[in-house]
């Protein structure tokens, strides 16, 4: 404040110059300091935002990109025989180490390794991402109808859930795919079979604190039908939980064909999988055959690892308390 005299002599007192980036708006009320305010987008950018700020996510991501192009481009340039084991005898040794013609070495069968990578790697990523899917897809309807109704209906199917969950999954695996068979197909369902319990829990779980909120029963109230809430209003807002869940599920899923694999239950010759891969190689490992479990080896590690961060990555990216950054 400054005294200044005015046209008559009087002195009067001069208001104080407002603070830098602060504006007098209508009516004299000053406006926020800062400026206005800046829209952070919707959504879908914050998660995008939160998901790249964790880099060991965007590393994770990278590899599964890598990975599929590996597995399924690969082949289109890198051309092997992966089907006739006596073709394969005819244009290489079996057992042979790393060279110029076989970068990563052959198998017992003269089978070229890197070749064989990408062709059991396009079962176990098949496998494991269909195998995923139908487990979030029968988890998510199974667990909302079971935490909507409630009462009965609920305490009967958890107590399914509760008795499946009892038995150790791989033991349960081996079962299924001892009586099913072993074709690509049927490890899919096998698989799926034994990992919906766990997405069926926890949106059962989403589904009892969800049908609560005020716009549910508002739907209510205006005579909207059970299944119109249950598929509009309450399975949408379990996405995060689905999401996150459902990328877990896939490196699971690859690690169980790679486990049903190592036993002699993944997929009948001549397709291969990573773990049936394994499996042989071990059988040499003994010898110094080191090319015939190595590679295989750190490309399960490597996937499933990625899928893991990734999976991290897109629970921070979903949590709500995130969704302000």
């Amino acid at each position: 404040m400054a005294l200044r005299p005015n046209a008559g002599g009087i002195d009067v007192l001069d208001p104080a110059p407002l603070p830098s980036g602060r504006s007098t708006a209508a009516g004299g009320a000053a406006a926020p300091e800062g400026g206005e305010a800046a829209s952070h987008g919707g959504f879908a950018v914050q998660a995008l935002r939160v998901f790249a700020e964790n880099k060991m996510a965007v590393v994770g991501a990278g590899i599964i990109v890598l990975i599929v192009l590996f597995c399924f481009v690969g082949p289109t340039i890198y051309h092997t025989n992966q089907t006739n084991a006596s073709t394969a005898l005819l244009s290489s040794t079996d057992n042979a180490p790393p060279s110029a013609q076989n970068p990563l070495g052959t198998n017992e069968l003269g089978f070229d390794i890197l070749g064989r990578l990408m062709y059991g790697g396009q079962v176990s990523l098949i496998v494991g991402f269909a195998a995923a899917a139908v487990a979030t897809a029968l988890g998510v309807a199974w667990g909302a109808i079971a935490g909507y109704l409630g009462g009965a209906v609920d305490a009967v199917m958890m107590r399914i859930v509760d008795t499946l969950l009892s038995i150790p999954t791989l033991l349960l695996l081996i079962v299924l795919g001892t009586i099913l068979g072993r074709s690509e197909g049927l490890m899919i369902v096998v698989i799926a079979f034994g990992a919906w319990l766990t997405p069926a829990r926890l949106v059962r779980g989403e589904t009892l604190s969800l049908r609560v909120r005020d716009y549910v029963q508002a739907v209510k109230v205006m005579g909207g039908s059970k299944r119109r809430i249950l598929y509009r209003h309450l399975v949408p807002n379990t996405l995060g939980t689905v999401v996150v869940n459902a990328t877990f599920q896939v490196a699971d899923a690859i690690l169980y064909l790679a486990a049903l694999g190592f036993v002699g239950l993944g997929v009948p010759t001549p397709q291969t999988d990573w773990g049936s891969m394994l499996s042989s190689g071990v059988d040499y490992a003994a010898d110094g055959y080191w090319w015939e479990i190595y590679p295989v080896g750190i490309a399960i590690v490597l996937v499933v690892v990625a899928l893991n961060f990734v999976g991290d990555a897109l629970r921070d990216a979903f949590e709500v308390r995130l969704q302000r950054r």
